[in-house]
């Protein structure tokens, strides 16, 4: 070992004979035992340390501690009973006798030194014949800060000698080229960060604020926790970093921070100090009602109860590793006496401070002397409670890891060992490297159940229980187990809660406080980031017309399928309304009534005409045609209800067909009687026999012609591309227009142009025969009524074309129904008022005589 002889100083004395000697003074350790292999161990049994300045005048002493940490010594106490158990167990470490060497140190640099003692032993002189041999520890256990082992950790790592921590949860010392012979029985604050970042998100905390204790545990920490909150979606309002050494301004500082945020939970990664230095500054300018979420290193501490403010705590959660029971331990505890430790000066130290009474009667102290009769059998106190042992357990099997491991080494056998061709280590020279390989090895399980081993960085399997810490009668602060934490697990079942009720940070026990930037968005909404702030600071904004959000928090809307529209608040798409002109509707029930009355009407009319069909005035106005004329218009009146309701296959080809036939049919009779009108002036004229060519019979094959013509137009148009039934949802988003489509809109304004056109002629026609003598003044209302049925088809087209959905059959229905009344009311309402009214006129001398008033009005 080149490197631990740089340690001692090779001197030569008198008469070739040579020694060994170290430099400078070793300070011995505080509880010992002798033993064939020695463990070592460096607690701290004391809270703090009296600093002084080193004037270097002198050899720099080691400094001394102050106030008591019995749960340290406890921890120590544990090691001694372990060893001893193990030492009695005759199946493990066979006529092996395992020893320690314990230091009890404050201050990182004495820490320091206490781990060099270890690796160099204490001995004076060493003889020239075993120069190289010392009485170096096989395996040191220890310390419980994360920042000393930090600093021996790499140095002793030189050494090859296995340090096992039982509470140094940095997860820094993972990394195994900085310290590879590094191991705990803790898991690292890796897992514990992430267990943390997942138990605030359990609770919806979205927004707090983080705090760190200045060193490389709490730093190292709090950034884990912080990487894993975000994944996880939660937002950090501030982070801020102090330690109890620094000046009470940073604390006031922070103080500030915590006054004037809005997050109500705080991740505290600090140590007892800070937050009792944080509990004692908030109680005094009474800041409430905080949730706190702490690390292992506080929150489990008994020593909060005795401090300042510590109800500022209660309520606090964070994770802590199992608790587990010891048998023997308490026992072992209430044993101990100064006697068994008779060089030990805490020992001696301890007793007095638990007693109040002074062991050296001639010690300057105002305790009474011990009356010897002392005894920890009835003494409650931190040491001799077992009733929660959490870090103790890890002390216990960070013992029994070292002793499983020199005990397979003990049992190698040769040609199966784990050294170069399978051989095994020199029992009797058993080397810390060699140790080494069999702590990578190391699988068991206590008696208690758990199994313990070490994974290729030297870390524990990571279990906590999740414990609140809640006032119990007796008036102290104990935390209390609501949940686990299991990282062997699969993701979606590591954290499990129990039904152990929870104290919250605002005293309550309802329910969990709230800590968001900005509250959840409901389904219907999705959220948009808040300009120059973080991811969980957002306003939310209700989703466009067709997009929903059926999620809580949705960042994005989804657009609806195009059969369907959102609702009116926007969490689930539905159905689109079906519209089209239906006869439940107001609007349809009005068109129909009108159509129902037309034919009524026209009914009548035909009656009319037809109870006096041999008067003069029907057969001077060609009763024929009139009564064709009336068919055609009740067929019109009743085409219009085609168009009403739902459109189908059928009704699409009807509603189309049957208008462009019935009102061909309507307008051919009115141009016949427009015909008939001029021939019949003509056929009075002398010499005319213009109506032998425009009799009764070429009449009627007028009207079947121009019929005709526009079957055929329909029969093209419903053989090429007739109309058909189509939902529309390019007009309104948010609904279907259930329409006919055209098919072909060249047959569609083919059957509409001939209309025109032939309406356009008997127009033509009519307009020529006004001037007639008033006896054939049928032309005029003829001219007129077909100057109405021409302007309300004028002013259909660009009413047809800009109307909304249902509205533009409904445009259609009452262009239809306005033409037909306009040839109803023009042409036979006069002849009605006449024939019923005004009989007196209906006579053939009215009819045939010659004036010139015009007497009477069609």
């Amino acid at each position: 070992m080149p490197l631990l002889r740089l340690l001692l100083l090779v001197l030569l004395s008198g008469e070739g004979d040579s020694v060994c000697r170290l430099q400078g003074s070793a300070q011995p350790p505080e509880l010992a035992q002798d033993g064939d292999l020695v463990i070592g161990g460096i607690f701290s049994f004391r809270t703090g340390q009296i600093y002084v300045v080193d004037s270097f005048q002198t050899v720099p002493a080691v400094r001394k501690c102050k106030n008591f940490n019995f749960r340290e010594f406890k921890f120590a106490q544990t090691v001694i009973f372990a060893i001893n158990e193990i030492n009695k167990n005759p199946d493990m470490l066979p006529h092996v006798k395992l020893g320690y060497k314990m230091y009890s140190i404050c201050g990182t640099m004495d820490i320091l030194r206490a781990a060099l003692a270890l690796v160099s032993g204490v001995k004076g002189e060493v003889s020239d014949s075993n120069c190289t041999k010392t009485d170096t520890v096989r395996a040191i256990l220890g310390h419980s800060g994360s920042r000393p082992t930090i600093a021996f950790a790499p140095v002793v790592g030189r050494f090859h000698i296995p340090v096992i921590s039982h509470f140094a949860t940095c997860a820094c010392l993972s990394n195994r080229k900085e310290y590879p012979t590094f191991y705990r029985t803790i898991p690292s604050d890796y897992y514990q960060s992430r267990a943390l970042a997942k138990l605030v998100k359990h609770y919806g905390w979205t927004w707090i604020g983080a705090i760190a204790v200045d060193n490389e545990y709490g730093l190292n920490g709090i950034a884990a926790f912080i990487q894993a909150a975000q994944e996880l979606g939660v937002c950090i309002e501030y982070s801020e970093a102090f330690s109890s050494s620094h000046p009470p301004e940073r604390l006031q500082k922070l103080i500030e921070i915590i006054k004037h945020a809005t997050s109500k939970v705080i991740m505290a990664f600090v140590s007892h100090r800070e937050i009792k230095l944080l509990a004692k500054e908030l109680h005094k300018q009474n800041i409430t009602g905080l949730q706190w979420v702490g690390s292992d290193a506080w929150v489990t501490d008994h020593s909060l109860t005795d401090s300042e403010g510590h109800g500022i705590l209660v309520g606090s959660l964070g994770f802590a590793v199992s608790r587990a029971k010891i048998p023997g331990l308490e026992e072992h505890l209430r044993q101990l006496h100064p006697s068994q430790f008779p060089d030990s000066e805490f020992v001696r130290d301890f007793w007095e401070e638990v007693f109040d009474c002074a062991l050296n009667e001639t010690a300057n102290t105002q305790r009474k002397p011990c009356s010897g009769t002392e005894s920890l059998q009835n003494i409650d106190s931190q040491f001799t409670d077992v009733s929660e042992l959490r870090f103790t357990n890890n002390v216990y099997k960070s013992v029994y890891a070292v002793a499983h491991a020199l005990d397979n080494m003990m049992k190698c056998e040769e040609g199966k060992g784990p050294f170069t061709n399978g051989t095994c280590a020199d029992r009797k020279h058993i080397q810390p490297w060699q140790v080494l390989q069999y702590l990578d090895n190391v699988n068991f399980t206590t008696q208690e159940g758990e199994r313990v081993y070490f994974d290729s960085n030297g870390d524990s399997l990571a279990r906590y229980e999740l414990v609140n810490l809640q006032m119990t009668n007796k008036g102290t602060m104990e935390g209390v187990t609501v949940g686990i934490y299991d990282a062997s697990l699969p993701e979606s079942h590591q954290f499990i809660t129990n039904n152990t009720p929870v104290i919250w940070g605002n005293g309550r026990t309802e329910e969990a406080p709230v800590s968001v930037c900005s509250v959840s968005c409901l389904p219907g909404t999705h959220k948009v980031l808040q300009k120059g702030k973080p991811v969980c600071c957002y306003d939310c904004i209700l989703c466009p017309l067709g997009e929903i959000s059926n999620i809580t928090d949705s960042i994005i809307c989804m657009k609806c399928p195009p059969a369907y529209w959102s609702n009116k608040q926007r969490d689930a798409c539905i159905p689109k309304v079906i519209e089209f002109l239906a006869y439940n509707e107001i609007l349809g029930t009005l068109l129909a009534l009108f159509s129902l009355l037309g034919v009524f009407l026209t009914m009548i009319t035909t009656l009319v005409f037809y109870c006096h069909k041999e008067t003069p005035l029907v057969r001077a106005n060609n009763s024929e045609l009139s009564f064709l004329l009336l068919f055609s218009l009740t067929l019109c009146f009743l085409c219009s209800l085609t168009f009403i309701g739902r459109p189908s296959e059928w009704s699409c080809m009807l509603r189309h067909t049957a208008f462009g036939i019935t009102f061909v049919l309507c307008i051919s009779c009115v141009l016949g009687k427009t015909l008939v009108v001029l021939m019949a002036f003509r056929a009075t004229l002398p010499g005319s026999n213009v109506m032998k060519w425009f009799g009764p019979a070429h009449q009627r094959l007028s009207v079947l012609g121009f019929t005709l013509i526009q079957v055929l137009i329909c029969i093209l148009w419903l053989t090429i591309n007739p109309p058909f039934p189509f939902q529309n949802m390019t007009h309104y988003k948010e609904k279907i227009i259930l329409e006919c489509n055209l098919g072909s809109a060249v047959g569609f304004w083919a059957v509409l142009g001939y209309i025109g056109l032939l309406a356009l002629l008997c127009f033509v026609l009519a307009f020529l025969a006004r001037k007639l003598p008033d006896n054939f003044n049928e032309a005029k209302v003829i001219a007129f009524s077909i100057l109405i049925f021409c302007a309300v088809w004028i002013t259909f087209i660009p009413a047809y074309v800009s109307s909304p959905g249902k509205f533009t059959v409904a445009v259609e229905i009452f262009a239809i129904l306005a033409s037909t009344y306009g040839l109803l009311f023009c042409i036979f309402f006069p002849k009605c008022f006449i024939i019923l009214f005004r009989p007196d006129q209906n006579t053939k001398k009215h009819i045939m005589g010659k004036t010139s008033h015009n007497d009477i009005h069609y």
